[in-house]
């Protein structure tokens, strides 16, 4: 998408490009370090939701959980998100972007520590609810912070680093997962929560959120200096005016931050009209509420939303995704760490590929593809447990199962990972969407803690004691 700016003093043109010209003085420096430090919630977000994979065995084995345990373990994180998911919007909207992310971090910040120095469940799960909590709230903070931020032209761009972020920091939890202690891969996810609440002190606040930013109805009170005015009478008292303004937003840093964001000497004013004027006609529109959901002039929106995040969960992503490492050592293999570590390598490229095709190739195609692909992956995983329940191909099972993983990983990034999100964001009118997509986020948490939570139990479970149908049934 093309973006233009307006002119400058003394009559200049009123074309004059939102993006800096080449060799001018503007600048996108902020936009870039802004968007590092906000992605850095997105690498927290991959780090927990992949840090139960590589972990199992060893978790077990020190703290002697059971099955059942672990499984809450691994599961709670997602009641967590449930939670911080529904809370997002309200704090974006009370305490800022910015302040939003800081709570999140501090609130992961502790969930990690006690994770690290836990002795038993209550304080592992403690932990995970609390990292959960925080990344629910980073899945909507962060990339509503980046698309408020960055220029129309490069927006697009910016905002697929928030899916790129997470896939690199689940990639990164599941290689570096297999060398270093599960205490030690907290360090994973600490550190960057340490680093994002330090580079959120040098990065503007979003210039919408301070449009809409009103503690009193919409109209925020200034009180100027008091005037005097004297009278030709020496005899009169100097009668004293103090002036009361009512504005919308905070103007002053509004400007500042758009500034900042654009470059010292770049020209914001035709943005800054642009995105004033896109506020005000949101701030005319009915509000949406709950009730509308169920209205049939929405009946649309809502089946097609809620119906994508219940496939995107049902498909079993969470279950391979939160116990990767268990269900190789399943279908044969010594240990899991090859099949996380592969795993681990194609993720984040395959979402890198998906992101630069989303546009030119269309969600519906991408879908089709990315289901067809899911689908071969589920049989061939559910063919090497049939195989190895009956003692057939003995040597060829892990090598089955291994190859239907991973083009099950590589096929849900390419397409199912991201794609619903993208057309969740874009079917819903704009008085309902953020109810709506509050909605269907809920949903899809809940379905990830469906099956986040049962499939170790399945997984278990058959006639005969032994893994034997979970892969085949998601498929």
């Amino acid at each position: 998408m093309g973006a233009s700016g307006g002119g400058g003093g003394g009559g200049a043109a009123s074309s004059a490009p939102l993006l800096p010209r080449p060799g001018g003085q503007g600048s996108l420096a902020m936009v870039m370090a802004s968007t590092g430090v906000a992605v850095l919630g997105s690498f927290v977000f991959g780090v927990a939701i992949g840090y139960s994979a590589p972990t199992q065995s060893k978790i077990r084995d020190d703290l002697q959980l059971s099955l059942s345990e672990y499984s809450f373990f691994g599961s709670i994180i997602t009641i967590g998100a449930m939670i911080g998911a529904v809370a997002s919007g309200y704090l974006a909207d009370i305490a800022g972007r910015k302040g939003a992310m800081r709570i999140s971090a501090l609130v992961c910040i502790v969930g990690w520590l006690a994770i690290f120095f836990a002795q038993g469940a209550a304080s592992l799960d403690f932990g995970r609810f609390c990292t959960g909590f925080g990344v629910g709230v980073f899945s909507y903070v962060v990339p509503v912070f980046i698309a408020e931020i960055a220029p129309k032209a490069l927006r697009g761009g910016l905002t697929t680093l928030n899916q790129l972020l997470l896939c690199t920091g689940l990639s990164v939890t599941y290689i570096v997962g297999t060398i270093v202690t599960w205490r030690m891969l907290v360090i994973a996810g600490l550190v960057p929560c340490i680093i994002l609440i330090i580079g959120l002190f040098f990065i503007p606040e979003s210039p919408r959120w301070l449009v809409i930013k009103a503690p009193l109805n919409n109209k925020q009170i200034q009180i100027f200096e008091p005037e005097f005015e004297f009278s030709s009478n020496s005899n009169s008292k100097p009668r004293v005016y103090i002036y009361i303004q009512a504005k919308v937003g905070r103007q002053k840093e509004f400007e500042i931050a758009l500034q900042r964001l654009r470059g010292k000497h770049a020209d914001v004013s035709l943005e800054a009209v642009e995105i004033r004027e896109f506020i005000e006609a949101i701030e005319r529109l009915p509000k949406g509420g709950v009730e509308d959901l169920f209205n049939r002039a929405y009946a649309r929106p809502v089946v097609v939303g809620v119906g994508l995040m219940v496939f995107q969960q049902f498909v079993g992503i969470n279950g391979i995704l939160f116990y990767a490492s268990e269900t190789f050592v399943s279908a044969g293999f010594a240990s899991g760490d090859l099949g996380t570590i592969l795993m681990g390598c194609i993720q984040a490229p395959i979402t890198a590929v998906g992101a630069l095709l989303m546009d030119r190739s269309g969600r519906r195609p991408l879908l089709l593809i990315s289901t067809s692909g899911l689908l071969i992956g589920s049989l061939m995983s559910g063919i090497s447990f049939f195989l190895k329940n009956n003692g057939l191909y003995l040597e060829q099972v892990p090598i089955i199962a291994l190859t239907g993983i991973l083009v099950y990983i590589a096929s849900y990034s390419i397409g199912m990972g991201a794609v619903p999100w993208v057309i969740m964001s874009e079917i819903f009118p704009i008085n309902i969407k953020g109810i709506g997509g509050s909605f269907v986020t809920l949903v899809n948490w809940s379905g990830s803690w469906a099956v986040s939570f049962a499939f170790n139990f399945f997984m278990s479970w058959s006639s005969s004691g032994e893994p034997k149908k979970t892969p085949a049934m998601f498929s």
